[in-house]
């Protein structure tokens, strides 16, 4: 089905994303049994340093017991695979080093569109988490402050206007300050798939965003080190199906 991915994230609802990096994540059968249990609604496959090896023995070890859909979250035009369900197709519109702004996306279109892989154009703006993050690192490129409100809301509405279908409000991995709700509230009226990510660290902060506006909330680094999270989500998850 034509733009399947799509579909399923503009009709969801206080969905979740799992952030997995191929370099970092050894999927053994206990997580991948968490995995399908916590009921969470996509699988983020990527990272800043992954090579393409790596990145699709991971999909195809998940894709073995795992039918939840998988989606390239790319670091490189080199992170791409026929395996994938779907890929958001970046552009670091935070940033201004052209070749995360367009670059590395004219690299990678020609393959992609071979592979007929579904390709989600993707805003992606980096809001300072108080690190240094390693997208800030690879791409050489500064967040844009939380207190530039103005600022943030203007590259999302410019994102929009070029077409881009998603906006990814990104504090960075490890950050130590997720994005504020109001800045996701204030996001959300650019009316695009909103996703929120980079130090999310409790079900809190996952309810508090998805009723500031976010549609996707992104998990990654605290479930690396808590796989035990994964059960939380899945109670999450039962309770919005009794709300």
């Amino acid at each position: 089905m034509k733009n399947k991915i799509l579909k399923l994230f503009t009709t969801s609802k206080n969905a979740i994303a799992l952030l997995l990096d191929p370099d970092k994540e050894t999927i053994s059968v206990e997580f991948l049994k968490k995995i399908n249990t916590s009921q969470v609604d996509f699988l983020f496959i990527g990272g800043s340093t992954a090579k393409r090896k790596q990145l699709t023995k991971t999909i195809e070890e998940l894709k073995k017991s795992c039918e939840i859909p998988i989606i390239i979250f790319p670091g490189s035009p080199d992170q791409i695979s026929k395996e994938a369900d779907a890929l958001l197709f970046l552009s670091l519109i935070s940033g201004r080093n052209p070749y995360y702004l367009i670059d590395s996306q004219i690299e990678a279109a020609e393959e992609i569109s071979k592979l007929n892989l579904e390709c989600i154009s993707t805003s992606y703006i980096l809001i300072d988490g108080l690190t240094i993050s390693a997208v800030s690192k690879v791409s050489k490129t500064e967040p844009i402050p939380i207190e530039n409100i103005g600022l943030i809301f203007k590259t999302a509405l410019a994102g929009k206007l070029l077409g881009h279908s998603v906006t990814y409000l990104e504090a960075g991995s490890g950050a130590k300050r997720s994005i504020p709700y109001e800045i996701v509230k204030k996001i959300s009226t650019v009316n695009t798939t909103l996703i929120v990510g980079g130090g999310i660290k409790s079900l809190e902060q996952i309810e508090q965003f998805h009723r500031a506006g976010a549609d996707i909330v992104v998990i990654g680094n605290h479930i690396e080190n808590n796989p035990e999270f994964l059960d939380e989500i899945m109670r999450y998850k039962n309770s919005l199906l009794h709300c």
